[in-house]
């Protein structure tokens, strides 16, 4: 009877683990998405726009908060109206760039009312650290994506394993812009997409179509470390998570 009463027990270990794990995924996600912000464009030159974006501070007392995302959203600079939406919700509110950087891709957006929820924000993290890409493709649904991070960001020919994440191996595409990436264990933020890259394939039924393809592995993004020192040059310090 030892050896059966020794594999139930395994296999029920094993059901709770699994549980475990549930009840954990569960409880990061939720943590993720009140944070996540869509945002539509409507330019001078009648030109549309659809990205993503993620709140990272907020003032209490006035309701206002910033949400970052990619510079290239937004540019070049002219009149256009700007809305965000935050995930979960129909309503859409004004909101208005207040800074873009001169370096990075990266600008930043205000906004009042969105009732969201500020990110934490984490710098550095580990290759093959699993994490979640949470964002609006196609300016359309929210949507959630597993993957690992798959490049560190460091100087030419130096095989980093730790510090701010460069690329992670999840495929996006058009409106995923700004989209956060966060760490799939503690649901902090540790970058935003930037771009991706594509590959050129030949439709099979129609030799003079081309498709743009995504590259599974190189989802370039804006690492936590980048937005904190925009951030503090905008002096938000302050409202910052902690």
């Amino acid at each position: 009877m030892r050896g059966p009463l020794v594999a139930l027990v395994l296999v029920a270990a094993a059901g709770c683990a699994s549980a475990s794990d549930q009840v954990g995924r569960s409880v990061v996600v939720r943590e993720i998405l009140p944070s996540l912000v869509q945002l539509r464009s409507e330019r001078d030159d009648g030109d549309r726009r659809a990205g993503s974006g993620v709140v990272v501070a907020e003032d209490p007392g006035s309701g206002r908060a910033w949400i970052i995302t990619t510079r290239h959203l937004v540019d070049p600079p002219m009149r256009q109206s700007l809305t965000a939406r935050r995930a979960g919700r129909w309503e859409e509110v004004p909101a208005e760039i207040v800074r873009v950087s001169g370096d990075a891709d990266l600008a930043l957006v205000t906004a009042r009312g969105l009732g969201a929820k500020v990110a934490l924000l984490k710098p550095t993290t580990f290759i093959a650290d699993e994490i979640w890409v949470a964002a609006f493709p196609w300016g359309r649904r929210l949507t959630l994506a597993g993957g690992i991070v798959s490049q560190i960001l460091g100087p030419e020919g130096l095989m980093n394993l730790e510090g701010p994440p460069r690329m992670v191996d999840t495929s996006v595409s058009y409106g995923a812009s700004g989209g956060g990436v966060f760490d799939a264990a503690s649901g902090m933020l540790i970058a935003i997409v930037e771009s991706y890259r594509t590959a050129k394939v030949v439709h099979p039924d129609a030799p003079g179509r081309v498709l743009e393809v995504p590259v599974p592995g190189e989802t370039t993004v804006i690492s936590s470390e980048a937005i904190l020192r925009f951030l503090d040059e905008a002096g938000l310090g302050r409202f910052l998570r902690k």
